[in-house]
């Protein structure tokens, strides 16, 4: 789909659907209630429709809430042969997030009634730049029209209906600095595909992506961005160590591996760019989780796919920084591994030597995540001393239970990474919220056996997983991020249907796009 921008009245064009945003005014007036106020443009325009606009307000068919929308088929002019209605509530609480979520309600329905021409026009909120509302309507746009149809047979599409749209026009009246709210546009354009890109991944089915088709993939991405990748296969794992990704692995005919992406920036000379600091992004990359012999109930097993979306997240994020070619050196490790029973499955009771020489028991092989990223964490932190690294895992059902699919579950062991991913969250959208990692927690996860073992029981579960894997991280500034609950849901919010969300990219990137901005 193309996003372009274009400036001027959308009577001169015409479109598959035209989506409008309509706001509320009068609401902050005690005396009066708030109620729908279509600009000029729009009465204009209207009247070129045949009214449908205003019989629709004053009809109170259309009452401009947040959320609201009503679809309109005009009965004057064949310029739109659609007009969508979107409600953005009270207009001076017009944020970022509600003009994503608008344009992502306008590409859904586009979608869902086969408009391959789309227009939106974009709104004014007060504290939001041009550039600002362009970036959240493209990003809302693409995020919008996405679904997971790589395995529908050609039969089963129905017409046009269904199809992405061909094009997505955000009009704006004027614009100041019409290349600076294009380009702003076209680098959320990026970053809103590689979220994308990481919904892709983690839709798969498990037969599609086991661990060595994760690595392809990964592989891929590297080619087409100018990443670098390296994959370490079972033989190089068992030379240098990685015994407990090997352990988790271990029960599954598909072996496991480890992906490292790195992307080093540009924009400075090289020699500075050799000196830049490491940031390591890090990813759980469970492609199925059957939880070994500690087996999953029936029910809890068909979404296990998914349990890979911190691996996901990792390569959209470094698909994203590479295309933006942020200036930074940002490497990205992923421990990819199948957990499968079988008669070389690790057991309950095992004593696994991780690559940092821990030693872990094993009470519960269902709490593999934790496992895999203990030599993942040890490696990105020993091998490439970054200045920070945050991993990103389907860790904890305590996460799940906590904050559902909203909000994802953010622990480390530096305050100032927390807040920094806190405030990118807010940006974004994707909204992180602390919780404690307190030495209580470290000492539920200690073993009398080893030095650890790997379940601490259901006694704030989150929490507990996190203080195990603070013990790979060293003295590196370090944050943990449980996506369990947002990583996918069932839960459809205007730019998702269902399926993985590809929660952590925009996020990720956005605090590296913060890091860039502290190190000018």
């Amino acid at each position: 789909m193309k996003i372009t921008v274009k400036t001027g009245d959308p009577a001169g064009f015409s479109t598959d659907l035209l989506a409008i945003p309509i706001g509320r005014s009068g609401g902050h007036d005690k005396r009066a209630e708030a109620k729908p106020r279509v600009p000029r443009p729009i009465q204009a325009l209207d009247r070129g429709l045949g009214g449908v606009i205003r019989s629709a307000v004053a009809s109170g068919d259309f009452d401009a809430r947040r959320g609201e929308k009503l679809l309109l088929y005009p009965t004057k002019g064949q310029s739109h042969k659609r007009v969508l209605l979107l409600g953005m509530g009270e207009e001076n609480d017009l944020d970022a997030e509600t003009v994503r979520r608008l344009a992502a309600t306008a590409l859904s329905e586009a979608r869902d009634k086969g408009a391959a021409r789309v227009a939106i026009r974009a709104p004014s909120p007060r504290g939001l730049t041009a550039a600002e509302c362009a970036a959240a309507l493209a990003e809302g746009a693409v995020l919008g029209a996405y679904r997971f149809d790589a395995y529908r047979s050609k039969k089963a599409e129905k017409g046009k209906k269904g199809r992405e749209p061909s094009a997505a026009m955000l009009v704006f009246d004027a614009l100041e600095k019409p290349a600076s709210v294009r380009r702003s546009a076209a680098n959320a354009v990026i970053v809103a595909e590689s979220q994308r890109v990481a919904r892709d991944l983690s839709n798969e089915p498990p037969n599609s992506l086991p661990p060595s088709a994760l690595a392809r993939a990964a592989r891929r991405v590297a080619r087409e961005t100018g990443l670098t990748c390296r994959v370490m296969h079972k033989s190089e794992l068992e030379k240098r160590g990685f015994s407990a990704l090997l352990a988790v692995g271990g029960g599954s005919a598909c072996p496991p591996n480890l992906i490292v992406l790195e992307h080093r920036g540009g924009g400075a000379p090289a020699k500075s760019r050799r000196a830049a600091p490491t940031l390591c992004l890090v990813g759980k990359g469970i492609t199925f989780d059957s939880g070994g012999l500690s087996l999953k109930p029936a029910q809890s097993m068909g979404d296990m796919k998914h349990d890979m979306s911190g691996a996901a997240t990792v390569v959209g994020a470094l698909r994203a920084v590479a295309l933006l070619d942020l200036p930074l050196h940002v490497v990205g490790v992923i421990a990819a591994a199948e957990n499968m029973p079988s008669g070389s499955a690790y057991r309950p009771g095992d004593i696994v030597r991780t690559l940092s020489g821990h030693t872990i028991e094993i009470t519960n092989t269902d709490a593999e995540g934790r496992v895999v990223l203990a030599d993942a964490l040890h490696y990105a932190a020993s091998h490439w001393k970054p200045e920070w690294m945050v991993d990103v895992a389907t860790l904890t059902g305590a996460t799940m239970v906590a904050f559902g699919p909203w909000v994802t579950a953010a622990l480390g062991n530096d305050e100032k990474l927390l807040e920094a991913l806190r405030a990118a969250g807010q940006a974004t959208g994707e909204l992180t919220w602390p919780m404690p990692l307190l030495p209580e927690h470290r000492r539920a996860m200690a073993s009398t056996v080893a030095d650890l073992k790997n379940s601490g029981g259901r006694d704030a579960g989150a929490s507990t997983a996190a203080a195990f894997l603070k013990d790979f991280v060293g003295d590196t500034r370090w944050a943990h991020l449980d996506i369990a609950g947002s990583g996918w849901t069932t839960t459809r919010s205007p730019y998702h249907r269902g399926g993985a969300t590809g929660v952590g990219v925009r996020l990720l990137v956005e605090l590296l796009r913060r890091e860039v901005q502290q190190n000018a």
